[in-house]
């Protein structure tokens, strides 16, 4: 069951550069800056209430946002909304023909699991279903 937006990702040239923006004009909760070795992105992340904002910036040039970023430039990339049971939501979107780009969950960013679904179902935004990973 989805149980809230977790995240906004917005695809950026530059997270030093947009930094200064989120931290110290809006004045967000800075969280940190984390790399995702396997799927070549850093990011930023600023706190909002429960909701956070989540820069990209691709690590190398054959990355998902760096293709992102050269079609479309930088901007909104993709929502993110918060699921109880990743698994159970996934099977449930394929049931309702919805097109995933992930079959199966996989390691995101602050200790969660991630699946995206394919914007042609979506109204045409990317959309990442996420779910905290269990503690052992």
């Amino acid at each position: 069951m989805i149980k809230k937006l977790n995240h906004i990702g917005i695809a950026v040239n530059s997270i030093a550069e947009h930094i200064p923006f989120y931290r110290d004009i809006l004045q967000l909760k800075f969280v940190g800056i984390e790399e995702i070795a396997d799927q070549k992105v850093k990011t930023a992340i600023f706190q909002v209430g429960e909701t956070r904002i989540e820069l990209l910036e691709a690590t190398a040039p054959d990355s998902p946002i760096a293709q992102f970023l050269e079609k479309r430039g930088e901007g909104l990339h993709h929502l993110a909304y918060q699921s109880d049971n990743i698994e159970r939501e996934l099977q449930f979107l394929k049931e309702h023909n919805i097109a995933l780009i992930d079959e199966k969950p996989r390691d995101g960013a602050h200790h969660t699991r991630i699946a995206f679904l394919h914007p042609k179902s979506t109204g045409k935004v990317l959309t990442e279903i996420c779910e905290e990973k269990q503690e052992p």
